[in-house]
């Protein structure tokens, strides 16, 4: 017998998710308050390149720690009925490959025994070949700049794709300081903070599209990236390389699945959380999990660059330095001033976290009144990346 029609239950559903907030406290499961530490494979069997597996732990949700590396592990890659394949631990929980190209007729697998004897293997898998990239592009909309990738796969045999990327851009700062704190006093500066650095970020989110629905293997601008007119990563030059994977099937299902778990959940008509774990199992212990999806297939790439005058001149794009402009001033003479030049000084620049830009002059007197000063950060480009430039950059 039906209580509540259809429409009584959604505005019954509706008064709830509005009632809701007011008697929400926090709850921190049983289940997942206590560590159980399963192995986590993160990486694929790489068929035509160097393979890098990192091998991790899982801990405790509530751990601001980095994931606990797995190392002293014995790993290498395993062609059904023949050769195998070692990997060496380049660094802690890291493990890669030669340059191998492996035979694509066979079926390869990944094999891990850990320090503590337990026997990991991957599922014998075929080798998927990733059809070349055909282009990435870019367009300037009303909302900013959209990143789209183009490929297609004459054969058919593709049909699920992943994609990562890697972002790098160019950062200058505002400041070029003539002098230091240093030895007790103001000089001038004997090593000069670079202008010009650059950093990079990796994806975080999970890219994937089928053609499964087409007549054709074709994959026609998909959305990998977008941008707000004023994102400071094109301040001066931009440049993103795109990965791409071909998939078999069951891989694609688990990363459609990792996607709905953790980017779509949170609202009451987003899909239920489900059990993933992968292809991997415990061969000595069929109770010990391991999580990861371990494919085998190939990768291609393709960078291209975006430089701030390709942009339209309209657009306000900041430079991620705005906090930083006036800068500030130390004033060390003045009737207002009670504590000698030396102490003010030591006050101001003995940290490391505040550095002296140049000095202030009276503009009638022409006396030495102070030094305008501001926050390392404001300064030295290496605290948001890297000084040494790309070996890809032009």
């Amino acid at each position: 017998m039906r209580l509540f029609s259809t429409p009584f239950r959604a505005a019954l559903l509706w008064c709830l998710a509005l009632l809701m907030p007011g008697c929400i406290d926090p709850y921190m499961p049983e289940a997942i308050s206590t560590t159980t530490n399963f192995l986590v494979v993160d990486g694929f069997i790489n068929s035509d390149g160097i393979t890098t597996i990192n091998l991790s732990r899982t801990y405790d949700i509530s751990s601001s720690a980095t994931p606990p590396k797995v190392t002293r592990a014995t790993v290498y890659i395993e062609e059904d009925g023949g050769v195998r394949y070692n990997l060496r631990e380049s660094s802690p929980g890291i493990y890669t490959s030669p340059n191998l190209r492996l035979n694509a007729a066979k079926n390869h697998r990944l094999h891990i025994l850990t320090s503590d004897s337990k026997d990991y293997a991957s599922e014998y898998t075929a080798v998927k070949t990733t059809p070349p990239i055909d282009n990435i592009t870019w367009r300037a909309v009303d909302t900013g700049l959209n990143i789209y990738v183009n490929t297609h796969d004459d054969t058919n045999k593709t049909q699920y794709y992943r994609w990562e990327f890697e972002e790098t851009w160019e950062i200058a700062t505002p400041y070029s300081p003539f002098i230091e704190y240093r030895n007790g006093q103001i000089q001038s500066i004997t090593t000069p903070y670079p202008r010009l650095c650059w950093s990079n970020a990796k994806s975080a989110d999970i890219k994937i599209s089928n053609t499964t629905r087409l007549t054709k293997d074709v994959i026609s601008d998909f959305l990998l990236r977008s941008f707000p007119t004023t994102s400071e990563l094109f301040n001066r030059r931009y440049s993103i390389l795109v990965k791409q994977y071909a998939q078999t099937a069951e891989e694609y299902m688990y990363w459609d699945l990792l996607r709905k778990n953790t980017e779509q959940i949170g609202t009451l008509f987003d899909p239920l959380p489900a059990q993933l774990t992968g292809n991997i199992r415990c061969l000595n212990d069929q109770a010990e999990l391991a999580l990861g999806y371990v494919g085998v297939h190939s990768v291609q790439e393709k960078r291209i660059f975006i430089a701030r005058p390709e942009l339209p001149s309209t657009w306000r794009v900041q430079n991620g330095y705005e906090s930083c402009v006036p800068p500030d001033t130390v004033f060390i003479a003045g009737p207002e001033i009670r504590l000698p030049p030396a102490q003010i000084l030591q006050n101001a620049f003995s940290g490391p976290t505040y550095l002296p830009i140049a000095e202030v002059y009276n503009p009638i007197s022409g006396n030495l009144v102070g030094y305008t000063a501001k926050s390392r950060d404001c300064i030295d480009c290496r605290t948001r990346g890297s000084a040494i430039k790309p070996s890809f950059w032009p």
